[in-house]
């Protein structure tokens, strides 16, 4: 009976701490519409080449490294533990389809890490201030250009790890539908949420052409996703907090 009572206890200790992993995360996000906004957030007006990406890491480093989602990075690997608390939350009720949402968000969080840009970036646009010949900053330049290829936001080389989580958010919402452990509201938030920001994720890397628009759909996606976040995670608080686990 002892070693009942310490597993349970460990599973409420994994629920409270995805509870606080989610709110770190929401500030993350909070944060992450505020650069936006303050930063105007239409992707077409962004750097489109590396030496002019060199330019802005030299004026604004942090702008630089935001505006090739270092800050969406930090969220993503803060977000991994309530995953994993979701998980947890549906281990007696829907274990395989949540199971299956925490293996593709753990996925997709390692390529969306992985290829990620920003800090390579970085140190190639300080080499690139540094260099004094014509041929060493075309050199770094191709290498900049290579990189912005593998990893720029909307580009084919981030596709797959943005699509990825999202596919788990949604597959997660799902399982919360049948798994009787969280609301139909907190449902129908992450499903309505996450299905529109892969609509973005997928209008904004085919047809490029219309960045502008597609952030219509990236608007009330992140907004119906916050929501879904705070739903999850009051819940994820009171299972932690309750006697029976419940």
């Amino acid at each position: 009976m002892s070693d009942l009572n310490q597993n349970e206890r460990q599973w409420k200790s994994v629920h409270i701490f995805g509870g606080i992993a989610t709110i770190i995360a929401l500030i993350g996000i909070v944060l992450d519409v505020i650069f936006g906004s303050v930063t105007g957030g239409n992707l077409s007006a962004l750097p489109q080449t590396a030496v002019d990406r060199f330019a802005q890491f030299q004026i604004n480093p942090l702008l630089g490294l935001y505006n090739l989602d270092l800050l969406n990075i930090i969220n993503q690997m803060i977000f991994i533990p309530a995953y994993f608390a979701l998980f947890a939350a549906h281990r007696k009720t829907n274990i395989a389809y949540a199971l299956l949402a925490l293996i593709i968000f753990l996925v997709g969080t390692t390529i969306f890490v992985t290829t990620n840009t920003a800090l390579p970036m970085l140190e190639l646009s300080h080499k690139y201030a540094a260099a004094t010949t014509e041929s060493q900053k075309t050199l770094l330049a191709a290498a900049g250009e290579a990189m912005l290829a593998r990893g720029t936001h909307g580009s084919l080389g981030v596709f797959i790890g943005f699509l990825l989580p999202n596919i788990a958010g949604l597959i997660m919402s799902f399982t919360m539908l049948t798994g009787k452990v969280f609301s139909k509201a907190t449902s129908y938030l992450g499903i309505a949420g996450s299905t529109l920001i892969l609509l973005y994720i997928i209008l904004v890397t085919f047809a490029p052409n219309i960045k502008d628009t597609a952030t219509a759909f990236a608007m009330p996606g992140g907004l119906l996703s916050m929501a879904w976040m705070v739903m999850f995670t009051i819940r994820l608080f009171r299972l932690g907090n309750s006697r029976d686990g419940v």
